[in-house]
């Protein structure tokens, strides 16, 4: 059976919350709005960004929500730019891709980042050759819709009874279990860990070494 762990990217394996949180306030001065607490901001993280906008601003307001998405996308480019700001890897994440290759597992990423923000992360970081699949928001319904992991199935040759979904929010565990997949939740992002438990997660790991005993607890390869 072709074994296939699809990661989500922001708060799974890197931490861009400073990013996030001041691109989202600047989203909203631009629009004479206040900004969201970053609590709020920190609980969207993994939607696409007009669902997100949606829940932020909850106004039936479309061309406002859009608005917001196009000056998060600009203000979090800029903030790249500058280079003052970082995307850093969680540590343990580039020593896990390569024993999970050993170990003949295929690895693909679904999260609420654009194809351009994915990217940037999988190239600025040397590990886009891990991926057999990197699918994202700009081409698919946001989490919890199980279309980013149909299609990184497909791409895998993979069946659900072999796949695992990694993430950090309710949103990739909810997803997981759309799909039929395992749901493994890690501690170190945006939701707690009960709410990972309530959404569907068999379990939360609580380091990179414990992630990868996890995923080869229930899988066999064959």
């Amino acid at each position: 059976m072709t074994r296939l762990a699809i990661f989500d990217c922001d708060g799974t394996m890197v931490d861009g919350q400073a990013n996030i949180c001041t691109a989202m306030e600047q989203a909203f001065v631009a629009e004479n709005l206040t900004p969201p607490d970053h609590h709020l901001t920190r609980r969207i993280v993994g939607l696409s960004l007009i669902e997100a906008m949606r829940r932020l601003a909850p106004e039936p307001d479309d061309a406002l929500h859009e608005r917001l998405a196009e000056n998060y996308r600009q203000a979090f480019q800029a903030l790249r730019a500058k280079g003052d700001r970082t995307e850093p890897l969680y540590g343990g994440l580039i020593e896990l891709l390569e024993k999970l290759r050993a170990a003949e597992w295929l690895c693909a990423v679904a999260t609420g980042k654009s194809d351009r923000g994915l990217k940037f992360v999988v190239e600025h970081y040397g590990i886009a050759d891990h991926f057999i699949s990197l699918q994202t928001a700009d081409r698919h319904p946001s989490k919890p819709h199980p279309s980013m992991i149909m299609q990184a199935l497909d791409d895998a040759g993979a069946a659900p009874a072999g796949a695992v979904m990694i993430g950090d929010t309710s949103f990739d565990m909810e997803m997981a279990i759309n799909a039929g997949v395992r749901a493994i939740g890690v501690d170190w992002g945006y939701h707690d860990a009960h709410e990972l438990h309530a959404a569907g997660a068999e379990q939360v790991v609580t380091s990179m070494d414990a992630l990868f005993d996890a995923l080869n607890e229930g899988t066999s390869h064959g």
